[in-house]
């Protein structure tokens, strides 16, 4: 594996992170909304991601037998979840049904902030590893002007 794929992995899970997290950020933000403008309450949304090749056209052609297997991640889409709407009792609410029972969305902020941390985990860890790709891409250029 070269420095550049290396590179093109890494990148793949930052941007993959980064709509993790700006989903969950999302979601905890929203987490009482009752009413949004498509109607109805907010709905809790994830991340699809799946594994894909890094490679251009090009470099498909040009990999050894050792580094075939390597692939980065990218995001297939976003979805919205279909649990069920938590209804609590509250007559006096301006959303509240005929019943007097408002329809919040079914958001665990321990489950969220959970998921937060994780993809915030694998975000640094993205990032440590470009910053050592760095480090290496320097030494190597030190070692040829020597």
């Amino acid at each position: 594996m070269d420095f550049l794929t290396a590179m093109d992995i890494s990148a793949s899970g930052l941007s993959a992170d980064r709509t993790r997290i700006n989903t969950i950020a999302m979601n905890l933000a929203n987490a009482k909304t009752t009413r949004t403008p498509l109607g109805g309450p907010y709905r809790r949304r994830s991340v699809v991601q799946a594994a894909t090749d890094v490679d251009d056209p090009f470099s498909v052609h040009m990999r050894s037998a050792l580094d075939r297997e390597l692939q980065g991640v990218r995001v297939l889409g976003i979805t919205q979840d279909t649990r069920p709407l938590k209804q609590v009792y509250e007559p006096g609410h301006p959303d509240a049904n005929s019943e007097g029972y408002v329809s919040y969305p079914d958001i665990n902020v321990v489950e969220e902030m959970a998921n937060l941390m994780t993809a915030q985990r694998n975000y640094e860890a993205n990032v440590t590893t470009v910053e050592a790709l760095k480090g290496m891409f320097n030494k190597a250029l030190e070692i040829g002007k020597a």
